[in-house]
């Protein structure tokens, strides 16, 4: 059975890996650093090695799962599937070899569209060309300030059918950011006791950035103390849009 998620802009998480470390400030405040530490106190198979406490945490050390590849044949209805939402598939430990197997699982399940977020652009892109890119693999980079818009640059010499951004904790203003070649942004504010506030005007101005842009813009959330404190209306309404077509 899938692991139905609360997530706006997917449907349902499957965890190939788990385990991270961090890498730059949107780490800080990671859902899945502190989901991770709850589930090994459970007593969950999957959470039981821990990270190196400086970069990670409890149950958070990172971890591939062959057992995991067979799920989505068993999942029955066609779904949208975030691959890896408490891990990062292009983490440099994981082993090339089990990237492919995750492409080839992806491949052959046609029906479901997947969607893979990476922080590690770098060796995304050093690797790309060493694998074969399904056309129901969205391929999207994290950037949470203009810090690190070099992630867009790598995103964009990958063969995926869609190249999306997710701009989540959102940090800063991305008034520089470059949207060719992208086909979906999505961005919304740090939820948590320990939350970063956002600036409206970041948000107005990325979602403005997209429309003169024609790319598809999703606004998942304010953000405060728990996700739906500030709630999602964005000058009013909901930005839910979602890419309409695919392209490489």
């Amino acid at each position: 059975m899938a692991t139905r998620t609360a997530i706006e802009w997917t449907e349902v998480t499957w965890n190939p890996t788990t385990g991270c470390d961090r890498i730059s400030d949107g780490c800080d405040n990671c859902y899945a650093l502190t989901l991770a530490k709850r589930l090994k106190a459970m007593g969950a198979a999957k959470y039981q090695q821990d990270g190196d406490p400086r970069t990670s945490g409890p149950g958070f050390g990172l971890a591939v799962h062959h057992e995991a590849l067979q799920q989505p044949y068993k999942w029955r209805s066609p779904s949208v599937v975030f691959v890896n939402s408490m891990s990062d598939l292009f983490h440099a430990r994981i082993p090339l070899d089990f990237v492919r197997d995750v492409f080839a699982i992806i491949a052959d399940t046609p029906q479901h569209t997947y969607q893979v977020l990476t922080k590690r652009s770098a060796r995304l892109r050093k690797i790309a060309d060493q694998l074969d890119w399904p056309a129901n693999l969205w391929m999207g980079v994290s950037v949470e300030d203009d810090s690190v818009l070099t992630r867009i640059d790598d995103l964009r010499e990958v063969p995926a059918a869609v190249r999306f951004v997710s701009c989540e904790p959102l940090l800063g203003p991305l008034e520089e950011i470059d949207l060719t070649g992208l086909h979906w942004v999505i961005a919304g504010g740090e939820s948590g006791p320990r939350h970063r506030p956002i600036d409206p005007a970041w948000v107005t101005g990325l979602r403005d950035r997209c429309v003169e842009a024609q790319v598809p813009f999703f606004f998942k959330q304010w953000g405060g103390r728990t996700p739906k404190q500030g709630g999602r209306l964005l000058d009013g309404q909901r930005w839910d849009q979602m890419p309409t077509a695919t392209a490489v």
